[in-house]
């Protein structure tokens, strides 16, 4: 049963300046533990017996990447001394809803992180961290390296959604010989830098919105990615829509779901919710479409409505994190979600943490 109000646990706001990741994860080593078996429950049994498999093959990936925190998760992996590491720190989400708007000439951003996984709800922290050009708050779990959701007071704020499959077949059943070629192609040819890596460094080294729009545009990345991102000025919001080595940039209609804005097949959007492995092509098409289209057309006001835009098709089977952030402000909330088995949708498992964070 889920408890309510109050007596839903706080989610953790962990200081790992000096550390960073590694800190994290030596410091929740029994939640990072515990956020691994959740995860793995997902999985049929003979799946995970090949945890150790997808391990090495991450890890022999990774290190021969432009990633530059290769040497990190490997100090993390050390450090945890559990199967598992790895393979979480190759992958990034499966289907998200994100907009970035201004609200009383401020901008915003707001994001739902869906993935399959239980316990990413349960187990969200934030870590408060530190690079070159400032702290910023990274919405995150402890042995986990790269970024997703993230808050830089007076900087900027940014949230990853996974970009369209590219199909070589157009069969619904066919769909996971598509997934499981893109990989087997990234895994042989592609060394750039993971999209989640590449936003981690991002906050740490660009002082700007302008700064963090122009890296996130121009990097090559090691597969395709929609980034939203928001700043502090007026007109400082867009949605970044990126292949490996192309861009396109939208300030106009900044809300992305799991598709292109503007549909191109042989690109399938990525389905949010229980028939994301089954949905046909158009199927797909659409769920993108209406999660995008309701967050954008949502009518109320992040100020005094917190959370309200956290309804269906928005909210949806596998729906786990949702953030709000205003970056000229400093304020960040984070709210997680998990389903129980009785349950058509997920509901709130942690109170929600709000951080008011001074801006310089």
């Amino acid at each position: 049963m889920i408890a309510s109000g109050s007596m839903l646990p706080a989610i953790a706001v962990v200081d790992v300046r000096e550390g960073g990741a590694l800190q994290h994860a030596r410091e929740g080593r029994l939640r990072a533990r515990a956020l691994r078996d959740d995860c793995l429950a997902w999985f049929p049994p003979p799946a995970r017996a090949l945890v150790p498999v997808l391990d090495w093959l991450t890890r022999h990936w990774l290190k021969r990447s432009r990633s530059p925190y290769a040497a990190e998760i490997e100090a993390i992996a050390a450090e945890l001394g559990f199967p598992g590491v790895w393979f979480l720190n190759g992958s990034y989400q499966l289907c998200c809803t994100a907009l970035a708007r201004e609200e009383g000439g401020l901008p915003w951003l707001a994001r739902t992180l869906d993935w399959p996984f239980p316990g990413l709800g349960r187990h969200v922290e934030v870590a408060r961290m530190h690079g070159p050009a400032g702290e910023f708050f990274n919405v995150s779990w402890p042995g986990y390296a790269g970024a997703l959701t993230a808050m830089a007071p007076g900087r900027f704020a940014a949230a990853i959604n996974q970009a369209p499959l590219y199909r070589r077949t157009r069969r619904a059943w066919l769909r996971p010989l598509d997934i499981a070629t893109a990989a087997v192609t990234t895994w042989f040819s592609v060394r750039d830098i993971p999209p989640d890596q590449l936003l981690r460094h991002v906050f740490e080294t660009c002082r700007s919105f302008k700064e963090a729009r122009e890296r996130l545009e121009t990097v090559p990345v090691a597969r395709p990615v929609i980034y939203t991102l928001a700043g502090c000025a007026p007109g400082e919001h867009c949605v970044i829509e990126r292949t490996e080595d192309r861009h396109q940039t939208r300030f106009e209609e900044a809300c992305a779901a799991n598709d292109w804005l503007h549909s191109n097949e042989p690109w399938e959007a990525r389905a949010g919710g229980e028939f994301a492995l089954t949905c046909t092509f158009d199927e797909a098409s659409e769920n993108s479409r209406i999660r995008r289209a309701a967050l954008a057309g949502w009518g109320g006001r992040f100020a005094c409505d917190s959370f309200a835009w956290v309804a269906p098709p928005v909210l949806n089977f596998f729906t786990r994190v949702a953030v709000e952030m205003c970056p000229a402000e400093g304020l960040l909330r984070v709210v997680g979600y998990e389903r129980q088995p009785s349950a058509e949708l997920p509901c709130p498992v942690t109170q929600t943490r709000e951080i008011a964070a001074v801006v310089a």
